[in-house]
């Protein structure tokens, strides 16, 4: 289904670890992580142990420093394989908590959620069809979530400490 490969120095140097599923804990295969090989798959790094803390879509290629995939820090805690799919896209996205307030329904990528929906604030959601990622900043920059088929009651369920949301993009090149 897919293969990453984590370092623990730049440039793919020192102590590496294989994964090739999902993986909640990967504290006992390495100390810190300053490279990674994406050899096949899209996946999802987390700061945190159990897919916590921030989150780096990591689509199949070459990331010699933390710097490459975005990252704040050295630190990986977990991972998650993107399941292929090829399928359909929709999400509904709702100002207030528990689906509440003005309901914006999406099938496309949204470089500017303000421009196109004047609010920024997201504060739960419905992922019908596909697997989407949401940015804090336009353009598709800042902290980055990944949001699966489901229900997201508030904010904090896919991981923000707060409703803004800058962009939003469907996950479709899963080579």
């Amino acid at each position: 289904m897919g293969k990453i490969i984590f370092y623990e120095d730049r440039e793919f140097q020192g102590r590496h670890y294989e994964c090739s599923s999902d993986c909640a804990d990967l504290q006992a295969h390495f100390s810190r992580c300053n490279s990674i090989r994406v050899a096949s798959g899209c996946w999802v790094a987390y700061e945190k142990p159990s897919y916590g803390g921030y989150q780096y879509m990591l689509p199949q290629g070459e990331y010699p420093d933390y710097q490459r995939w975005a990252g704040f820090n050295d630190c990986i805690r977990s991972c998650r394989v993107i399941p292929p799919y090829r399928g359909n896209y929709r999400m509904k996205i709702f100002e207030r908590s528990d689906f509440g307030g003005q309901m914006m329904e999406l099938q496309d990528d949204c470089p500017n959620v303000h421009e196109r929906f004047h609010t920024r604030d997201i504060s739960s959601c419905n992922v019908v069809e596909g697997y989407w990622t949401l940015h804090e900043q336009p353009n598709y920059s800042g902290r980055q979530y990944f949001l699966r088929p489901g229900e997201y009651r508030r904010h904090s369920e896919w991981g923000s400490v707060s409703p803004g949301v800058g962009s939003l993009r469907r996950i479709t090149d899963l080579k």
